[in-house]
């Protein structure tokens, strides 16, 4: 019997190779043309595929006729026609916890780098203004209230994090139960716009999907202090980028960080990059050397295990496709 084969659609890391080392039947190919024909071109000859950030269409789908499991090397999916997957009996899975920490890591340093005006400062000191401290003052992340947008792997590794900073936390995710939020020592939020105006900090954790797509547009954010941040590492354009930028023009809000966009990677003309009140990065927030091993090590591995017949079905998206 032959090897089977992986199409891997990023480097092969460390992670990964410390998973497939141990196997002779299975063998890894890069690659680095993503293009929907291109993919449609070879995606037959395998077995299963390791995803980066390219789509996996429809018209792919029809084509992956040997196909036993697609494997995200991170937690969102957007980018994949799960409906596609599961007509065929495909399991999408995704990397579970392996970059919730990270992800949580990075929404608390954006809220501390906008309260303490990491940038601004940093500028203005090599600049010999050390008057910068008093004309445009810091704040304490401590005893402000903050809104989580969802409760998931990544928000329940946030609430830890803003609770010991001294923050008093309120969480909305209507698909919890809500004594499990009360439990965790913060407030649940059944009408999140309606709490929305007296938070200091908004911070996105929720999937993208046809009910966040936009949520936070232009009354959301009018209707936030002219003193709070929203911060978004989930997904682009669960808030409005257009929105946003109006309102950090017109210092409705104080200021954002913001890791995902809607067109990636950004162009230097993005208007948002004019601004001073916003602090971003490249969709990094889940991308650290320890997160980038864990997340190749459990999605490697999740093909393995489907190859196996042992999947975890809890890192299955559609998990209809197992029974």
């Amino acid at each position: 019997m032959g090897k089977k084969r992986i199409m891997v659609q990023m480097p092969i890391s460390a992670g990964i190779q410390s998973v497939l080392a141990g196997r002779d039947d299975v063998e890894a190919v890069r690659y680095t043309e993503l293009s929907e024909d291109n993919i449609m071109q070879h995606v037959g000859e395998y077995d299963a595929a390791i995803m980066g950030v390219a789509p996996f269409t429809e018209r792919i789908a029809a084509m992956a006729d040997k196909m036993q499991i697609v494997s995200r090397h991170g937690v969102g999916y957007d980018a994949i026609d799960i409906l596609a997957l599961t007509k065929r009996g495909i399991p999408l899975t995704v990397v579970g916890i392996a970059n919730s920490v990270t992800v949580a890591e990075h929404a608390l340093f954006f809220m501390l780098a906008l309260a303490k005006r990491a940038v601004q400062y940093d500028r203005e000191v090599r600049k010999g203004n050390w008057n910068i401290r008093f004309d445009a003052p810091a704040y304490d992340l401590a005893g402000k209230k903050v809104m989580i947008l969802g409760y998931g792997r990544i928000g329940r590794r946030l609430v830890p994090m803003v609770k010991a900073m001294g923050m008093d936390v309120h969480v909305h995710d209507p698909y919890v139960i809500q004594d499990a939020l009360v439990t965790a020592g913060v407030t649940p939020v059944e009408d999140w716009r309606q709490a929305l105006p007296e938070m200091d900090f908004l911070s996105v954790n929720c999937p993208k999907n046809e009910e966040t797509n936009g949520m936070i547009g232009a009354a959301e954010l009018a209707s936030m202090k002219p003193t709070a941040y929203v911060v978004n590492t989930a997904r682009g354009n669960i808030v409005d980028e257009k929105a946003l930028y109006t309102a950090l023009k017109n210092n409705v809000i104080a200021g954002a960080g913001i890791d995902p966009f809607v067109v990636e990677p950004a162009t230097p003309d993005e208007p948002l990059f004019q601004l001073d009140n916003i602090l971003v990065s490249p969709h990094s927030a889940g991308v650290t050397e320890e997160s980038m091993f864990r997340m190749g090590a459990v999605a490697a591995q999740n093909v393995l295990d489907c190859f196996d017949g042992k999947l975890n079905p809890d890192n299955v998206i559609n998990k209809e496709v197992l029974k």
